[in-house]
């Protein structure tokens, strides 16, 4: 139990072998979710793009796939995870993938920036939930869509004893936060067994 602890441990911070071990998995198990959640999303052609708490990169990856022409963003608090969505990301880096350090609280983007922000299995980490989605509204074009998708809806789930400092949210709790942000037209979308995808936009 101990050796599990200490590799789910890694979810919110990977660092070191255990780290990268942990990004791998995240890159495969965290497919079907994505693609499903990506796939309620209306992606157009030229979209500018950001993926919060990007992991190991599979995210930047399938964004980069579903609009030609598109300009993609990643950050993510650990420096592990950073080198990981580069090398995973190698053959755009810095041409259409950009990838940085950084915490959801403090985004380093201009204002109005973005047509898409997205956060897959990463919301739970996030520090001072409310101030982070303030930022993502503020890096939003007016009209943009805020996209948070989880499979973690139970605050009473085995993952929150497993990673440290996890906080798992209903997703009726997600949409009274957006709504609260100043997000509006939220949805919820559910798919068995618990996978939901949140979606707001910015007015």
């Amino acid at each position: 139990m101990g050796l599990l602890k200490s590799f789910f441990t890694n979810c919110a911070n990977p660092q070191g072998r255990m780290g990268r071990a942990m990004l791998r998995f995240m890159n495969l198990c965290h497919a079907p979710l994505t693609n499903w959640g990506l796939d309620l999303i209306n992606i157009k052609d030229g979209w500018t793009m950001l993926d919060v708490g990007c992991g190991g990169g599979a995210t930047l990856k399938r964004l980069l796939k579903r609009s030609r022409g598109c300009q993609v963003y990643g950050i993510d608090i650990s420096q592990e995870s950073v080198e990981k969505a580069r090398k995973v990301n190698a053959e755009w880096i810095d041409k259409q993938v950009h990838v940085t350090q950084g915490s959801a609280e403090y985004l380093p983007y201009d204002n109005n920036m973005f047509n898409l922000v997205t956060a897959v299995e990463t919301i739970y980490f996030w520090p001072h939930l409310p101030n982070c989605l303030q930022e993502v509204r503020r890096v939003l074009k007016p009209g943009g869509k805020f996209a948070i998708l989880v499979e973690v809806i139970d605050s009473d789930s085995k993952w929150t004893d497993l990673c440290e400092g996890m906080t798992a949210y209903s997703p009726e709790q997600l949409k009274k936060m957006l709504d609260e942000a100043g997000f509006v037209m939220t949805e919820i979308h559910r798919k068995k067994p618990s996978n939901a995808t949140i979606i707001g936009v910015k007015p």
